[in-house]
C-alpha cells in the first residue's frame, strides 16, 4: 500500500496513522513511558507513517508536546492531526475558546500550521455547529490550519461539518466487529476522510485479551471505565463483543497477518476513504501495526465471509 488522501485537501498521508492518546499517559494503565514513546514514533516514521493524530487533552497537552520533540527536523514530511474542545473547565466550543486552544497547540507542537484541526466533542448538538464551522475555515484563512474535520459518531453532525469547503475527515469509530455504515456514507458522498478511531477496538482485535482477563483500576478500560467504553465490562472483555472476534479471527489471520493486522487490513478494504489510526505504547506495537501495510486489504471474498459470519449486511 502507498497513500491514501485526506479528503478533498488533497494531503497525502500514509494509508495508516498513529494514535497518540495512550502516550498521553492519562487513563492508562501504569501512565506513559517516554523514551518507549519516542522509540515507537521514530519506529513509526522509519517504517513510513507520515499521518500522526493527538489532541491537546491526551495528558493536558503531553502528547503533543512529547510528538513535536519526536518530529523535530522532520515537519515537512508528516501530517499532524491534533484536536480541541475538551479543557479543564469542561467541553467549549466557543470562538474565542477554539482560536485560544489552537494557539496553545501550536506552541506545544511547536509548528506554525496544523494539518488537520479536529472538533473533539462527540455528541456536541447540531444547532451550533455552524459557527465552530466557521470559526474554522476562519483559521485555515489565516493560515492557522490546513483543513479541519470533526471526531464524532453522529451522522447528521458530520453532514454539517461537510458542508464547509475546507472540511477533510470526519474521525469515527469504526473497525471489523463495529462497522459505522451511516457516517461512512457522509464521507463517501462529501469526499472526506473516514479517520478510523479505535481500530483495534480498544485492544480486544489484538489477540491479547481473553475470558477472564481484568484490567487494572487506572485502566480507561478497567473497573472505574467510562459509559462508552463497550467492549469491555466491569474490568473485563464484554464477552459480546469478544465473540464477535472469535467467530472472524480465522479469516483476519489469513495469508500470515496477525489478528490486528488483519482488522487493519479490513478497514483498508472497506472503503478507500478509510484511514486507520491505531494506538501504541510500545516500539513492538508500532512495527506489528505498520507492517500491516505490507499485507495490503483483504478480499472482496473475505469481507463478504465477514459480513455473513457477524450476521450483518454485506458492506462491500
Amino acid at each position: 500500500m502507498d497513500k491514501r488522501v485526506l479528503g478533498r485537501s488533497g494531503i497525502e498521508v500514509s494509508p495508516m496513522g498513529m494514535g497518540c492518546w495512550a502516550i498521553g499517559g492519562s487513563g492508562w494503565g501504569g501512565g506513559a513511558n517516554d523514551p518507549e514513546s519516542l522509540r515507537g514514533l521514530h519506529k513509526a516514521l522509519e517504517m513510513g507513517i507520515t499521518f500522526f493524530d493527538t489532541a491537546d487533552a491526551y495528558g493536558a497537552g503531553h502528547s503533543e508536546r512529547l510528538l513535536a520533540q519526536a518530529l523535530a527536523g522532520r515537519r515537512d514530511r508528516v501530517v499532524i492531526a491534533t484536536k480541541f474542545g475538551h479543557g479543564e473547565g469542561g467541553p467549549n466550543a466557543a470562538p474565542d475558546y477554539i482560536r485560544a486552544r489552537c494557539e496553545d497547540s501550536l506552541r506545544r507542537l511547536n509548528t506554525d500550521y496544523i494539518d488537520l484541526y479536529q472538533f473533539h466533542i462527540n455528541e456536541y448538538g447540531p444547532e451550533g455547529a455552524e459557527e465552530v464551522r466557521e470559526t474554522l475555515e476562519e483559521l485555515v484563512a489565516a493560515g492557522k490550519i490546513r483543513a479541519y474535520g470533526w471526531s464524532t459518531d453522529q451522522a447528521d453532525r458530520a453532514r454539517i461539518f461537510a458542508q464547509g469547503p475546507n472540511c477533510a475527515a470526519i474521525q469515527v469509530e469504526l473497525n471489523v466487529i463495529d462497522d459505522a455504515p451511516d457516517v461512512l456514507a457522509v464521507c463517501e458522498e462529501f469526499n472526506l476522510a473516514a479517520i478510523n478511531r479505535g481500530p483495534l477496538a480498544m485492544g480486544l482485535l489484538t489477540g491479547k485479551y481473553a475470558p477472564g482477563s481484568t484490567l487494572p483500576t487506572d485502566d480507561v478500560r478497567g473497573p472505574n471505565a467510562p459509559d462508552w467504553m463497550k467492549y469491555f465490562k466491569d474490568g473485563q472483555p464484554n464477552p459480546e463483543w469478544l465473540d464477535k472476534v472469535s467467530a472472524i479471527g480465522e479469516i483476519l489471520r489469513s495469508e500470515g497477518r496477525t489478528l490486528a493486522q488483519g482488522a487493519l487490513a479490513w478497514l483498508w478494504a472497506r472503503s478507500d476513504k478509510t484511514l486507520p489510526i491505531p494506538g501504541f505504547r510500545t516500539v513492538a506495537q508500532v512495527e506489528e501495526n505498520s507492517g500491516a501495510m505490507a499485507f495490503g486489504p483483504l478480499t472482496p471474498n473475505q469481507m463478504r465471509q465477514i459480513d455473513e459470519l457477524l450476521e450483518r449486511p454485506i458492506s462491500v
